[in-house]
């Protein structure tokens, strides 16, 4: 195919109609309107390490494919870990930095990187992002929580693949939450009946959505957002204004969850939804309450997921603590070009031993601790 590529500095430079028409579902995280809301509130760009160059593949007729790309110069904000693969190049003398990054900023959300309903136009963009890297003298590109389709691609055209684990929690067309409880053996409807019952007595819960969330909400989030990371990470990767723009632009794809005691709001969290899916993304509190974090960020997300007829809760990364209250294993996955064989070599062997590790351990913590009663 005779397709023209170009590097934009800005999603900007590319229509929304254009971006979004390309896409394959309405993840919000591929969304125009979200990756642009990241650049315009400075949370990528020259100051953050995040320099947008997207990439378009087009004719004579206009932009055929999209790929969201980054190049960056250091590891943060991605989760998929590649630290100590930087280390160990920089120690023999190579430059691992900058690098190329096709993901969605600070989201480990599985999601299309690849936008274009031909798949030869995909392929191309797989192809041409692959060339950037080779061309320009990098040391390698990476393209993280790819759909699993896309994953398969890359490893076809031989990229290096990489598998991690997430907790979903799976809509068997549950009536509401005491049928989805009753295909939890009896111990587990006990304990989370208990937590449920202990935390609604102390605190109120309430769901706002839609055109209901006001700057007085956001200011609440972001405080209890700060607290945690303040707590446990240091600055959040999120700037506040960022939060005000995306409700302005996505407001209908947005669910937040609030704590209260009496007035006072105690925490909250923010969730972004698609057609079937509720994303848990960040949540914080003033004050430590027992089960609030199980009730504001897993229990909620169930109650409005079923209440909504949606398929599925993906909670985010980490927390082994999400299997018992019904969030299974599931794989993830990122895939990476390393343009010097020196250096592929060694994360090669790495990712082979440690895709059986992960494997297993899904499969031995769904069999060991999964709170399902068995068929």
């Amino acid at each position: 195919m005779m397709l023209t590529p170009v590097l934009h500095r800005s999603i900007s430079d590319i229509a929304p109609e254009v971006w979004d028409g390309l896409r394959p579902d309405d993840n919000p995280f591929t969304a125009h309107a979200y990756l642009e809301a990241l650049e315009l509130t400075g949370c990528v760009g020259p100051e953050t390490g995040w320099y947008p160059h997207h990439l378009s593949l087009g004719d004579d007729n206009g932009i055929k494919g999209v790929m969201p790309l980054y190049l960056k110069t250091h590891s943060m904000g991605e989760y998929v870990f590649d630290q100590g693969w930087a280390e160990a190049y920089e120690r023999a003398g190579g430059a691992y930095y900058p690098k190329l990054v096709s993901a969605s900023p600070f989201t480990p959300v599985t999601g299309a990187r690849f936008l274009s309903p031909d798949p030869e136009v995909r392929a191309a963009l797989i192809e041409t992002a692959k060339g950037l890297c080779q061309a320009n003298g990098l040391s390698s590109l990476h393209v993280l929580f790819p759909t699993e389709p896309e994953w398969q691609e890359m490893g076809a055209q031989g990229w290096l693949k990489r598998v991690d684990q997430q907790f979903w929690w799976d809509n068997q067309n549950y009536r509401d939450f005491e049928d989805f409880l009753s295909a939890l053996t009896a111990n587990r409807r006990k304990v989370i009946r208990r937590e449920r019952r202990e935390i609604n007595a102390a605190l109120q819960m309430r769901i706002v959505t839609g055109a209901d969330i006001t700057e007085a909400h956001l200011d609440q989030l972001y405080g209890f957002i700060e607290n945690t990371y303040d707590r446990k990470w240091g600055q959040p990767y999120l700037a506040r204004d960022f939060f005000s723009l995306i409700t302005e632009r996505m407001r209908d794809q947005i669910v937040l969850v609030f704590a209260y005691d009496g007035p006072e709001a105690v925490a909250g969290a923010i969730n972004f939804r698609s057609a079937d899916t509720l994303y848990g993304r960040q949540w914080g509190c003033g004050r430590e309450v027992p089960f609030l974090h199980f009730e504001v960020c897993y229990y909620q997300a169930i109650d409005y997921a079923i209440a909504h007829g949606l398929k599925r809760v993906e909670a985010g990364t980490q927390g082994m603590h999400k299997i018992s209250r019904g969030y299974l294993p599931q794989a993830v996955y990122s895939a990476h070009f390393v343009a010097d064989k020196a250096l592929r070599q060694p994360v090669a062997h790495f990712l082979a031993q440690e895709q059986g590790h992960i494997i297993g351990l899904m499969r031995d913590l769904e069999a060991e601790n999964s709170p399902f009663k068995k068929a």
